[in-house]
């Protein structure tokens, strides 16, 4: 599951199979869960050579055995959401528990700008950022018909369009410089824009791991600008069912995650 741009190696779903001892991850043998670190860091002996896969889909069913530490994180499946809609939410529950944290840290009313707020993990940092008390909300998308869907899903108060590739496009397309910009777009040469849309004092969250952080540091100095730049690690205590609580809590966000689902089965 290596992805080549990013870097990163996705996650599984499971039933666990033996427990050692000493393990403090809560589990039993029977449970059904999703582990919620990365498969480059998952030792992972795959059996049936991904017979049951079309190789078109995101998601891919095998079989096989993985292994888990005492330090891995893992959560068990929630009995009322399908295997796939949750693996979808659980794969990316890091980026709207740390928005959660930062939009609060920045205080009501702040504003938030969310670069690929159509995505599983931007539609999600919408829904936090909300809830954690945002004023002004703006989601960053590349296409009218993302920004559509956005709309429908009542996530933001403004969705503008621009590639988030062009520094110059994503500034004129935020226009008033935010407090918070959490980037959740996983192409290269993102940075720039993030910064010149933030405003001085404000925060940056690169929940992207196609972000060039050198990229990040040196444009901030050499647009003179002062932000507090965040990387995006992927864990925050509690994230998992923060992030199937915002699910089920925002019809929006659901429909954008069924629409996807949707999407998924019928490629």
């Amino acid at each position: 599951m290596h992805n080549p741009v990013t870097g990163s190696g996705g996650m599984l779903l499971g039933t666990v199979r033996e427990v050692g001892t000493e393990s403090p991850l809560g589990l039993k043998p029977g449970d059904r869960i999703a582990t919620l670190v990365s498969l480059t860091l998952t030792p992972l002996k795959i059996d049936d050579g991904l017979a049951d896969w079309s190789g078109d889909g995101e998601q891919i069913p095998c079989r096989g055995t993985a292994v888990l530490f005492g330090r891995s994180i893992a959560a068990v499946l929630p009995d009322d959401l399908p295997d796939g809609l949750a693996l979808s939410v659980l794969d990316v529950c890091g980026a709207p528990a740390l928005t959660d944290r930062v939009v609060g840290e920045a205080g009501p009313g702040s504003s938030v700008l969310v670069l690929g707020g159509g995505g599983k993990s931007g539609s999600l940092s919408l829904a936090a950022a909300r809830r954690a008390g945002a004023g002004r909300l703006v989601a960053l998308v590349p296409t009218e018909a993302e920004a559509a869907a956005v709309r429908a899903a009542g996530l933001a108060d403004e969705v503008v369009l621009a590639d988030a590739r062009d520094p110059v496009a994503v500034a004129a397309a935020v226009g008033e410089p935010v407090d918070v910009t959490i980037v959740c777009v996983d192409v290269p040469g993102c940075e720039h824009g993030a910064v010149l849309a933030t405003a001085d004092g404000g925060t940056i969250v690169f929940f992207s791991m196609a972000t060039s952080f050198s990229a990040a540091a040196l444009g901030a100095e050499g647009l003179a600008a002062d932000v507090r730049m965040l990387i995006g690690n992927g864990f925050v205590p509690g994230h998992a069912a923060f992030a199937l609580d915002l699910l089920r809590a925002t019809p929006g966000v659901r429909e954008l995650f069924d629409r996807r689902e949707r999407h998924t089965s019928a490629t």
